[in-house]
C-alpha cells in the first residue's frame, strides 16, 4: 500500500512541480460577466497560485477597438482573450496577431470545435432566443413570431454594434431566414427597439418595460432559477451560437502561464465550472445545466465564419440603416 501510495505521489509531482513554477503577471481581456470572469480566475489561481490574473472586462466590439488602439500604440497589454465570437478570432488570426498553443490536448472534443490550427478554442456554445417576460399573454416559438402584431412595440434586442453575440446572430439569421436583412426590416416596421447588449436586454425583459427580448440563453435562464418572472424559447427554425473562444496573443510577455490558462479552460475541471456557472460547456461529455433541453435537442443554425468576417462591415451597416444607430 505504501508503495502504491508513493507511486502515485511520484506521478503527480511533475505536475505539482509546474505549476509551482509558474508565476508572473498575466492580463486577461474578456467579455465574460465579472463574476464568471472572477470564478474562472480563481480556479486557476487554486491551480496556479503564483500567477497574479487581472482582467479586463466589457462587450467583445468594445474590447477589439481597445486591442486595436494598443496595437496601433506598439504596447498591447493583454496575454490571453476570452470573447464571445470565432469571427473575431479569425481577424486576429488572420492578422497574425495570435500565438499557436500547439500542444494543447482538445483529443476529447468533436473535430470542428477549435481552430484546426490551435489558435484559438471554443469553451462554451451561448446560443441566442427569444425571452419573454411571463405576464405576457403572447408567447413566442418562431423567430418570425417578434414581427406579429401581438409584438409590436415591446420587443427589445442587444446591437450589433455593441455585442459580438448580436453581429454574429445577425449574420446567421439574415442568412438562414427567407428575406434576409428584410426580417430586421419587418423588425423595424414592428416597434422593435436595438441598443446596448445582452444585460440591458434581461433588465427590460425581467422588470417588464418590455415583454420580448432577442437575447442569449443563460442569463434568462439563470433569472428564472432566481425566481424571474422570464422563460426561455429555443425557436423552432434553430438560434444562433457563439463559442467564447479563447487566445493566446503573439505579443503575450508570459506565454507558460497564458498556455496553462488555456489548458485550464480546455480541462474537464475547467469545463465543468462552465457548466456550474450554467453555461452549455464545449466539451460533449459534460451534461448541460438544468433548465435547458438535452444536447441533441439544441438546433444551431448554419453559420459561416469566414463568410460572416468578410461581411462584417456590410453587416453593420444594413443594421445602421435600418435602425439608425
Amino acid at each position: 500500500m505504501k508503495r502504491l501510495v508513493l507511486s502515485a505521489l511520484l506521478a503527480l509531482a511533475p505536475a505539482f512541480a509546474h505549476a509551482q513554477a509558474l508565476s508572473g503577471n498575466l492580463v486577461l481581456y474578456t467579455s465574460q460577466p465579472n463574476t464568471d470572469a472572477q470564478q474562472t480566475i480563481d480556479a486557476f489561481n487554486a491551480k496556479y497560485p503564483g500567477v497574479n490574473v487581472t482582467f479586463v472586462r466589457d462587450g467583445t466590439p468594445k474590447i477589439l477597438a481597445k486591442l486595436r488602439a494598443e496595437f496601433e500604440a506598439g504596447h498591447p497589454r493583454v496575454d490571453v482573450l476570452l470573447i464571445a465570437d470565432s469571427v473575431t478570432m479569425e481577424g486576429l488570426k488572420k492578422e497574425d496577431r495570435l500565438l499557436a498553443h500547439e500542444k494543447a490536448d482538445v483529443s476529447a472534443y468533436a473535430a470542428g470545435t477549435h481552430d484546426p490550427q490551435k489558435f484559438w478554442f471554443a469553451t462554451k456554445l451561448i446560443t441566442t432566443g427569444i425571452a419573454y417576460n411571463t405576464k405576457a399573454s403572447f408567447k413566442p416559438t418562431s423567430w418570425l413570431d417578434l414581427t406579429k402584431p401581438e409584438v409590436k412595440g415591446q420587443l427589445v434586442m442587444p446591437s450589433p454594434l455593441t455585442s459580438g453575440a448580436a453581429l454574429i446572430h445577425a449574420a446567421t439569421l439574415t442568412g438562414n431566414i427567407e428575406g434576409g436583412w428584410k426580417y430586421y426590416e419587418a423588425l423595424k416596421q414592428n416597434d422593435a427597439m436595438a441598443g446596448g447588449g445582452n444585460g440591458d436586454v434581461l433588465k427590460q425583459v425581467a422588470g417588464g418595460q418590455k415583454l420580448y427580448g432577442v437575447i442569449v440563453d443563460y442569463m434568462p435562464i439563470r433569472e428564472k432559477a432566481k425566481g424571474a418572472a422570464v422563460e426561455f424559447v429555443f425557436p423552432k427554425e434553430g438560434v444562433s451560437a457563439v463559442s467564447e473562444p479563447a487566445a493566446i496573443l503573439k505579443t503575450t510577455k508570459n506565454p507558460d502561464a497564458a498556455r496553462a490558462f488555456i489548458d485550464f479552460l480546455l480541462s474537464k475541471e475547467g469545463q465543468e465550472l462552465a457548466l456550474k456557472q450554467g453555461y452549455i460547456a464545449a466539451h460533449p461529455a459534460v451534461p448541460l445545466p438544468e433548465g435547458y433541453p438535452a444536447r441533441d435537442q439544441i438546433k444551431v443554425m448554419r453559420f459561416d465564419a469566414a463568410k460572416a468576417l468578410a461581411d462584417e462591415t456590410k453587416n453593420k451597416a444594413a443594421f445602421v440603416d435600418i435602425f439608425g444607430q
